[in-house]
């Protein structure tokens, strides 16, 4: 069986198929030793380089001790880990979704982000993640703390010592709409600002004035990898998409691409942002003040 260039659906299953063996306190030469395969093709196997029958992935998963649901989910994408980009439905909870994406966003060394509703995940503080998760339909109300906590949990990303390069493109109507209560609003703008200040991160805002734009069809996000090729992110209410084949990525790379040529520059993004901090919060700033 010859490698192929990995899938989402191979790279997942490797990394769920590492975590495995990690668990149980296997490397890579011991695990290969007990199915009686080659160091190397477990290695190759582990970074979704190497496709695998399932009855090779069983064994795997059976000197690994691994059942239950997590063996039928390494045995599905086993299933499918030769088709290009990645669709998942999910109801109220989204684990195998967020597994997927923090997966992608922890390996990632360029992350481009387009938003023109509400503050990148990535960006919100806790108050504004509370107050959209809680506004969502579908999101029961004793799932609401896990939700929070799954995407700040994200954030650690901007910790690591060498963080992704971060590219943010916000709308200006994302800046004005009223997310819970003025104290949120304000500190949600502040917080952009000081985010602004990093190294690794470019955030520029998207004018209302510019009218119809390159990203007017919705959200996104497109993942860039050393060692594969890159991946964009859409999400729905019901369902998201991970994509992969090059016509797909040179779709949001042109989106990408224009929205450079069309948004404001740092430092006016920087200036815009502080301007409507100080227009709709000003009298709430000067409130806290006094308390």
């Amino acid at each position: 069986m010859r490698d192929r260039e990995p899938t989402i659906r191979s790279r997942e299953l490797g990394e769920g198929l590492r975590k495995a063996m990690e668990h149980v306190g296997l490397n890579g030469k011991q695990a290969a030793r007990q199915l009686g395969l080659s160091p190397s093709w477990i290695s190759r196997l582990l970074s979704g380089r190497r496709h695998a029958t399932a009855m090779q992935v069983a064994g795997f998963l059976a000197i690994c001790r691994v059942t239950g649901a997590e063996r039928d989910r390494l045995l599905a994408l086993c299933d499918e880990q030769r088709v290009p980009g990645w669709f998942q439905q999910h109801g109220s909870r989204l684990p195998q979704q967020l597994v997927t994406l923090i997966d992608h966003e922890t390996k990632a060394v360029g992350i481009g982000d387009v938003q023109s509703t509400v503050v990148s995940g990535l960006l919100q503080t806790g108050e504004y993640a509370r107050a959209v998760i809680s506004r969502i339909a579908n999101v029961p109300a004793d799932e609401i703390d896990d939700r929070v906590a799954a995407r700040l949990a994200r954030q650690s990303l901007f910790s690591r010592d060498h963080p992704p390069r971060f590219t943010f493109y916000v709308h200006e109507f994302v800046l004005r709409l009223p997310v819970g209560d003025p104290a949120v609003m304000a500190d949600q703008l502040h917080h952009l600002q000081r985010m602004s200040l990093r190294p690794s991160l470019t955030l520029r805002v998207v004018p209302a004035a510019l009218g119809a734009h390159a990203a007017t069809a919705g959200a996104f996000t497109l993942m860039e990898f050393v060692d594969f090729k890159p991946v964009a992110y859409v999400e729905s209410e019901t369902s998201c998409l991970f994509l992969e084949t090059s016509e797909e990525i040179d779709s949001y790379q042109r989106i990408l691409a224009a929205l450079a040529k069309d948004a404001l520059s740092v430092g006016e993004s920087r200036e815009l942002i502080a301007t409507l901090a100080t227009e709709l919060y000003a009298d709430r700033e000067d409130h806290d003040d006094r308390l």
